[in-house]
């Protein structure tokens, strides 16, 4: 019951500073098509099956990439018996902090052995296994097996698409990308762009798991809120707040550098007429600005956002 208390709290801590730690950063988010695929679930297995391999002297057996690599163990282990490395950390670290702390040890070290300590491009790092993220996951255990065991014959050309969320001050940026897990043979190199690739970000980021929605809804209210500030405004409910258009005006004034004369919209709709007219207004501007919002219908527009 303490574990379970335990990795509560540390959830609740993770909400938290995935809002905070959003800014600046590129967040790659696997899609579900791809999750699917079967040369991914090819190349999850048999990465497993090499750490069962690997670690089957010591009794432990690996299920799960996402759920069984998080805390530090199973990384300890494979660097022991790869590398004959034998850090001094705790064996079971139980709580957040020191899962980090054992994590942070350990992957300075493996990198030190992959000959990526001064690479600014290494593509995992300790925030990112700790929060169980496949993509750095996988890429992390293909580099060792590519290092120590390289006559280990992995699924090529395994791809997948992710959606790559960036936010900063002036605003917030998706796009869809093809990732590279393993090396791609030649005759792939002039494939067209996918299906995915040429659909609207948005709508890519609108297919993603629940939680991975949340987060970059989390990120976008971040995002606002730091542009609110300035007059003394706050965003709870990005669902409800939006939805009158008065938010959404005062943001384009602030993001844009003009201000948004009174007399033109509503400050305060009572009703959906009102409304209406803030919301056209704005896609008006928005359009104005250079931004293609043909498929954004403002009649639609409240109820999409609740």
């Amino acid at each position: 019951m303490a574990m379970e208390a335990d990795v509560f709290e540390y959830h609740k801590e993770e909400d938290t500073l995935d809002v905070e730690s959003f800014q600046g950063e590129k967040r790659k988010l696997i899609q579900p098509t791809s999750l699917k695929d079967p040369k991914l679930e090819k190349l999850k297995q048999e990465l497993v099956d090499w750490i069962n391999k690997t670690l089957k002297p010591e009794h432990i057996v690996v299920q799960s990439l996402e759920e069984d690599l998080y805390d530090g163990l199973v990384l300890h282990h494979l660097l022991s018996q790869l590398a004959g490395v034998h850090l001094t950390v705790e064996e079971i670290a139980l709580t957040s902090t020191a899962q980090i702390r054992k994590l942070e040890m350990i992957i300075e070290e493996l990198d030190k052995r992959l000959g990526l300590q001064d690479c600014s491009h290494i593509k995992w790092n300790v925030k990112l296994i700790h929060n169980k993220d496949l993509l750095a996951t996988i890429h992390l255990l293909v580099a060792m097996v590519r290092r120590f065991q390289p006559e280990l014959d992995l699924p090529p050309n395994v791809k997948v698409e992710v959606v790559v969320v960036e936010v900063s001050r002036s605003g917030i940026k998706s796009d869809v990308q093809t990732e590279v897990l393993t090396e791609e043979s030649s005759n792939m190199s002039s494939d067209s762009p996918s299906s995915a690739e040429r659909e609207d970000p948005i709508e890519q980021l609108l297919k993603l798991e629940a939680h991975k929605v949340n987060t970059v809804k989390k990120a976008i209210l971040h995002f606002v809120n730091q542009n609110m500030a300035a007059m003394g405004l706050q965003v709870a409910d990005m669902d409800k707040q939006f939805a009158d258009g008065v938010i959404l005006l005062l943001l384009i004034g602030q993001l844009e550098g003009f201000f948004v004369p009174l007399f033109d919209f509503n400050l305060t709709p009572v009703n959906d007429s009102e409304m209406l007219h803030n919301v056209t207004l704005a896609l008006d501007l928005l359009n104005d600005s250079g931004l293609q919002l043909s498929t954004v219908d403002p009649q639609g527009f409240p109820e999409t956002m609740g």
